[in-house]
């Protein structure tokens, strides 16, 4: 899909390089929003796991990597 406009997902040309790190983000030290503590909640509990309820959007983050390695997704 070449017609000049952005594009997300699999046929974006961004440089994933250019991502940053949860502790770098501008607002990485925000509450975890409602989406992350969902799917949080959801990938602890099969983990077993069990997170402090009061994590920063960038510490949800970390875990929420983290927990969908360990579970090989």
């Amino acid at each position: 899909m070449d017609d000049g406009q952005d594009t997300i997902g699999a046929s974006s040309t961004e440089d994933p390089a250019l991502e940053k790190e949860p502790d770098e983000w501008v607002s990485g030290d925000d509450p975890m929003t409602p989406s992350q503590r969902s799917y949080l909640d959801t990938l602890a509990r099969a983990a077993g796991e069990e997170l402090p309820a009061n994590l920063t959007k960038a510490e949800a983050s970390v875990h929420i990597d983290r927990l969908r390695r360990t579970a090989g997704m």
